[in-house]
């Protein structure tokens, strides 16, 4: 299992990009958490086979059809075994 953290940048807020990757996480069957961050950006962790956490991947750097992604940063992290995959409150 592999486990990222990834910040998306550009115009992610306000343009269905949490409720967009909560829709492709279960499709893709992927687990963890999206959320907005007060500096603009969204930020989630990811967590599945490394198949499924590229295929998410590649789906965060498009985004939903709204919205612009500017730049993504991933960050393996340690996987912690997490089931499904849920929209967090702002941080």
């Amino acid at each position: 299992m592999r486990r990222v953290r990834v910040v998306i940048r550009g115009r992610v807020q306000g343009v269905g990009y949490r409720f967009s990757m909560c829709e492709r996480a279960d499709e893709v069957g992927v687990a963890g958490w999206v959320r907005n961050r007060r500096d603009g950006s969204v930020e989630a962790e990811i967590e599945g086979t490394d198949e499924q956490v590229a295929e998410l991947l590649s789906w965060a750097a498009e985004g939903p059809p709204m919205g612009r992604v500017d730049g993504v940063s991933v960050t393996d992290v340690e996987p912690t075994g997490e089931l499904g995959f849920e929209a967090r409150a702002t941080l």
